[in-house]
């Protein structure tokens, strides 16, 4: 970084910090928090389907970010960005991804959730490749952008451990060797973990790395919404495994996650997190959507109960003796809300933010009226949330309730802006104080 970059970066720290910390006290919203009010379950003949249809951005709009902060397209015309990677030399991996064309649903349910997913802007085939974005130019964009990797198969995860690089495909998680500064990748990765793969309901496999290096964690999203398709098919589902890359074994690591997604070490306490996606068809305001801290052999409910010990009486035979072990998650984020990014905020740019979380809400399909389709911060004290969210970035849905965008993967880069994901806009958003260019 440059001595102007340096400077400008410490005043709109301030800047940031001043306008975030000024903010006014907010309450908790509902379907948030550590206890948030469940209302009873209400179920209807048909589905509550709310799409918001995907629109291109109009020209010259963008996200309205919060005081003190301003945001700008780091990246545009990608193909369907998912997931984010900030490499330790500060270049950017994105994965351009989307469901596999085979394994999915069949039937009437499957091709109406097709239709869905195509007026949502979820419909387009799967790029299969990681793109690597380096540096930062004048516009605020990516000074350079080449194919990292291509020919994958619905990848989503990275993670970097030493000189090796893991990316979690819909169906395995494979490692490449990487040198630092490398802008392409032309060796066939490694097979080293096969993941649940088959109908794929839920197809993203994330992984990280714990704080050592020496263990990976990945998630695998359940085969359906509350195990209408039998338990068999669940196998090793709504989980997330732990992997061993020196041994070659895995385990599950914890279970009763219908669809974990962003996963994110807590700086103060190194403990893993996850976000959740929860079950559909029980109401507008059930199920939240929450994170949570994942222990070593937890149960955090599903098919069989919800939020702890709620118990969904669709699922057929009912478990007590599961449900009586059912962890309460730590924090709801809302129901429908789609919460799939999670990254604990780590640099220096934004003070105000240190520590707390960063969700990607990608937004409701099936309830009235949106929720989501926001990127917020949820303060952390001690390892633990600290406090109601604050939205980061906002304006996703339009007029008319269009979605110009659809937030999912975020990260921070090396200078500590945020890089924010936009899988309907196909732009990566870069967040940093207002009025002052950083660069890195």
């Amino acid at each position: 970084m440059t001595r102007v970059a340096l400077a400008a970066a410490c005043c709109g720290a301030l800047l940031g910090q001043a306008a975030l910390a000024q903010a006014p006290a907010a309450q908790m919203p509902a379907g948030f928090g550590p206890d948030p009010a469940l209302p009873e379950p209400s179920r209807t003949l048909l589905p509550t389907v709310n799409i918001a249809p995907a629109e291109p951005w109009p020209p010259g709009t963008r996200p309205l970010a919060a005081p003190g902060l301003a945001v700008a397209a780091y990246a545009d015309a990608l193909a369907h960005p998912r997931w984010i990677h900030v490499l330790p030399n500060g270049d950017v991996l994105v994965a351009e991804s989307n469901k596999p064309d085979k394994g999915g649903s069949t039937g009437l349910r499957a091709a109406v959730m097709k239709y869905k997913m195509k007026k949502a802007g979820a419909g387009v085939p799967s790029a299969d490749r990681i793109t690597l974005l380096r540096g930062v130019g004048p516009d605020g964009k990516a000074l350079t952008r080449t194919v990292f990797l291509d020919k994958l198969h619905s990848p989503f995860g990275m993670a970097l451990v030493g000189d090796k690089l893991y990316v979690a495909n819909a169906d395995a998680l494979l490692r490449f060797p990487y040198r630092s500064g490398q802008t392409s990748i032309k060796v066939a990765g490694v097979k080293v973990l096969a993941l649940p793969a088959g109908r794929n309901h839920h197809w993203t496999k994330n992984v990280v790395a714990s704080p050592d290096g020496k263990k990976l964690y990945i998630s695998v999203g359940s085969n359906s919404n509350v195990a209408e398709h039998g338990m068999a098919e669940e196998k090793g589902r709504a989980a997330i495994w732990e992997f061993d890359p020196a041994s070659g074994k895995a385990r599950v690591f914890a279970t009763g996650l219908r669809n974990p997604v962003g996963m994110a070490f807590q700086p103060e306490s190194k403990v893993l997190w996850t976000s959740v996606n929860e079950r559909d068809e029980l109401g507008n305001d059930l199920v939240p959507d929450y994170m949570t801290s994942v222990r070593d052999g937890g149960f955090y409910g599903w098919p069989y109960s919800y939020f702890g010990r709620h118990v969904d009486p669709r699922v057929k035979p009912p478990r007590p003796d599961l449900v009586a072990k059912a962890l309460v998650p730590d924090y709801a984020l809302g129901a429908h809300t789609a919460s799939l990014g999670l990254a604990f905020y780590d640099g220096d740019l934004l003070p105000a933010l240190r520590n707390g979380a960063l969700v990607g809400q990608h937004g409701s399909w099936n309830r009235v009226p949106h929720a989501g389709y926001k990127l917020i911060h949820v303060p952390f004290a001690d390892g633990k949330p600290n406090g109601p969210p604050r939205d980061i970035l906002t304006g996703f849905l339009g007029p008319r309730e269009r979605a110009y965008g659809r937030p999912v993967g975020v990260a921070v880069d090396k200078a500590g802006a945020i890089l924010l994901a936009d899988d309907v806009g196909n732009i990566i958003w870069r967040v940093t104080p207002a009025g002052k260019q950083i660069l890195h």
